[in-house]
């Protein structure tokens, strides 16, 4: 189980690097609501981390360059990477969301949403690209994970 998460930040990591970079070289282009969602994006995962590690987390929608993003991701991801090899996925985990209210979510549960709640937005971010003119990203796991043969 742990390699297919690692695989699955991997995956999550790798596109989150792509995503940047397109919305860098089309900053001209690049609508408020992709520059919120990519950096909750980045924010939500660290938020995640700093739940289980119990560090002190971002802001939900706090706003960074697209330098700063790059970083937040990497430092994320290393930091997700440790927790893999540290943490058991039955372990719960007791947590207090942005709004105050207390929750207990296993490990693994958290981990698996880090990865489908980046997907989710990443989406919505295509969907923001191509209202403004900019091919959007292609990031499903699939094309990253498969190999082409000829015939």
């Amino acid at each position: 189980m742990k390699a297919f998460f690692k695989e699955l930040f991997e995956y999550s990591h790798h596109y989150n690097q792509k995503l940047i970079e397109l919305l860098t070289e089309n900053s001209d282009r690049v609508s408020e609501k992709s520059i919120q969602l990519i950096n909750h994006i980045i924010n939500a995962h660290q938020i995640w981390n700093s739940r289980i590690t119990g560090e002190t987390p971002f802001e939900v929608w706090e706003i960074h360059s697209y330098e700063e993003l790059e970083k937040y991701d990497l430092s994320n991801f290393l930091k997700t990477l440790e927790i893999l090899q540290s943490q058991n996925f039955d372990e719960k985990i007791k947590y207090t969301n942005s709004k105050g209210e207390t929750f207990i979510s296993t490990s693994g549960d958290i981990l698996f949403h880090v990865v489908n709640h980046s997907t989710y937005h990443r989406a919505q971010i295509a969907t923001e690209c191509k209202l403004n003119g900019i091919s959007p990203l292609v990031s499903d796991y699939i094309f990253l994970k498969r190999e082409r043969i000829s015939e």
